[in-house]
């Protein structure tokens, strides 16, 4: 199933409206086909890149998942966020040519690779090609936002949460269930990612278990109870936070 997904041109890619096609016409979404390259599927814990590569292309995920994280002079790493399906790596490059942070596949992924020259070309030539990306960066933007807003003087309960909450969201926006849902990320990593330990997120899962709002068995979770788990952290979200249904 993924290697026939993996092989979708642009036009009929069921990801096409979260990525770079969104918008364009068949003629401009041809153009921007003839710049991409299908990368062979990326296995577990592969890198993609590493912080402070040299940086020649941006990626979109088709499948899987991936985390980012940076690591400072001791080795010690922080993760800062973790890409789905429709999502685009490597924006952080346009800044200097370097990838500021490192990117791990979680699980079994296939992706675009887009060589950042010929796209940064291809923008100057097609407008809503540029519009669409610009898009894509705010969306990016924003992302960080909530992440800081996350973080920022919420309980544990809030942050667990909203993590997942989040990842409803971002589900729903794919097409896929927004109650029912794989963590393909490790609970070490959401620990790292939401500035708890891993026996508190632990914890955390434990007690939304306990009260019916959550059902978790090994990485799968079933939110039970959606409203009460927007009750725990509608006031703490940003306003243009739109919970999923």
């Amino acid at each position: 199933m993924e290697s026939i997904f993996h092989k979708t041109d642009c036009l009929h890619c069921r990801i096409a409206d979260l990525c770079l096609p969104h918008g364009l016409s068949g003629d401009e979404v041809s153009k921007l086909e003839s710049i991409v390259r299908r990368k062979l599927p990326a296995k577990p814990d592969e890198y993609l890149y590493r912080q402070q590569d040299l940086a020649h292309s941006v990626f979109m995920v088709k499948t899987g998942s991936f985390r980012s994280f940076v690591s400072d002079t001791n080795g010690v790493e922080q993760t800062i966020g973790f890409y789905l399906p429709g999502e685009l790596m490597g924006l952080d490059a346009l800044e200097n040519g370097r990838y500021h942070c490192s990117v791990i596949a979680l699980e079994s992924a296939t992706l675009c690779e887009l060589p950042l020259p010929r796209l940064q070309d291809l923008c100057s030539k097609i407008p809503s090609l540029q519009s669409q990306l610009m898009h894509i960066i705010g969306r990016e933007i924003l992302s960080e936002h909530d992440h800081i807003v996350l973080l920022s003087k919420r309980s544990a309960r809030e942050k667990m949460a909203t993590f997942l909450l989040m990842l409803s969201t971002r589900y729903k926006m794919l097409g896929f269930s927004s109650t029912e849902f794989n963590l393909s990320m490790r609970r070490d990593d959401i620990a790292n990612f939401l500035g708890l330990t891993i026996e508190t997120v632990s914890r955390q899962l434990t007690d939304l278990s306990k009260n019916g709002i959550i059902t978790v068995k090994q990485r799968s979770i079933h939110i039970n109870n959606l409203h009460s788990l927007k009750e725990i952290v509608e006031p703490c979200l940003p306003q243009h936070f739109a919970l999923a249904n």
